[in-house]
């Protein structure tokens, strides 16, 4: 990408502030807008130029759009694409449907107008640092332009695949987020009725997790296929199997002593293997 290019951002909240700042120093400059008068002041104290309309951003060249729902993206991408010239690429970093972000690309395509989506993961905390990983859904030659954009404020860029690939990784990647939330609420409801500090558990967790990785530690596969005997992981995920069907089994009978219902638990032991790829112990 040369470094005349122009850059622009709407949607300067939680995240799409500190985002925004991070492209100040770019050498071409970021224009920026937000609905919110009081959300551009800190960025025009920073160096950014102010728009005084979403429209008025589609004088850049490359866009963001961080806003909060399908039909608000639908709207602000509706706005800038309508005044952008051809070349123009309109990246929406906010999580929304698949269908959206498969639609707009579609829709905009035959004006040379190139939509993208580039869902962001990590939190406000890591935005600020230009820590964070973003998923991008776009054409290769489209990726390879905005790449080194999205560089200033992420450290992880994934080319994802085609339109749409980079929301459908997002929602994947979210979904393994919040049910493992509902699983740590299951496990909390089993430690509290078994008498046991929550706090002490939550330090325990978080200090583990860092160590080995948390769930992601066994995302290292092509495929979701059944391990062959030879597969190189299968004997280390046969000892996850029995170590995991183990400890759940007796996770669930403390729940059972304590009565506490623990559902969550019992979906594990009964499709952990199948997750693994391998046949249960008693197959």
């Amino acid at each position: 990408m040369s470094n005349d290019v122009k850059l622009g951002y709407v949607g300067l909240g939680n995240m799409g502030a500190p985002m925004a700042k991070r492209l100040v120093d770019w050498p071409g400059g970021v224009t920026v807008f937000d609905v919110r008068t009081e959300a551009m002041t800190p960025l025009a104290e920073a160096g950014a130029t102010l728009a005084d309309s979403v429209a008025d951003v589609a004088v850049a060249d490359v866009i963001s759009v961080t806003v909060l729902d399908d039909a608000q993206v639908r709207e602000v991408v509706g706005a800038l694409a309508a005044h952008a010239k051809p070349g123009t690429v309109i990246a929406i970093h906010s999580t929304i449907s698949d269908t959206t972000a498969v639609e707009l690309p579609d829709e905009w395509k035959p004006q040379g107008i190139h939509i993208v989506d580039a869902p962001v993961s990590g939190g406000a905390a890591a935005a600020e640092k230009g820590e964070l990983a973003t998923m991008v859904g776009a054409e290769r030659e489209v990726y390879e332009k905005i790449k080194p954009a999205f560089k200033q404020w992420a450290s992880m860029v994934i080319h994802a695949g085609e339109p749409g690939a980079g929301t459908r990784m997002k929602l994947a990647r979210n979904m393994l987020t919040f049910t493992s939330y509902v699983a740590a609420c299951e496990a909390m409801k089993l430690a509290e009725a078994a008498g046991l500090d929550l706090q002490a558990l939550g330090r325990v967790v978080r200090h583990t997790d860092a160590l080995t990785g948390g769930p992601g530690a066994i995302m290292v596969r092509d495929d979701m296929k059944p391990l062959d005997p030879d597969h190189f992981l299968y004997q280390p995920f046969l000892h996850t199997r029995e170590l995991g069907e183990k400890d759940l089994s007796l996770a669930l009978a403390l729940g059972k002593a304590v009565s506490v219902e623990l559902p969550l638990a019992e979906l594990a032991r009964q499709n952990l293997a199948a997750g693994l790829g391998l046949p249960r112990s008693n197959e």
